[in-house]
């Protein structure tokens, strides 16, 4: 199991963003459910933060 460590950036500032849809497993979306609350924070927050540290980290040679 690998474990990642994502900064739960609470205070974003706006930037212009798009809607898009996913399709997610069930059990992986009662997963970040389970992050978001214990970090009291939203689903869409902890997904985006997801994606941001792997685009981040797939860029750093």
């Amino acid at each position: 199991m690998v474990i990642i460590s994502i900064n739960l950036d609470y205070k974003k500032s706006k930037v212009k963003a798009s809607y898009k849809s996913l399709y997610i497993r069930n059990d992986l979306i009662e997963q970040v459910e389970e992050i978001a609350k214990k970090n009291n924070t939203s689903f869409n927050n902890i997904i985006v933060n997801m994606i941001e540290y792997c685009v981040k980290e797939n860029n750093t040679p």
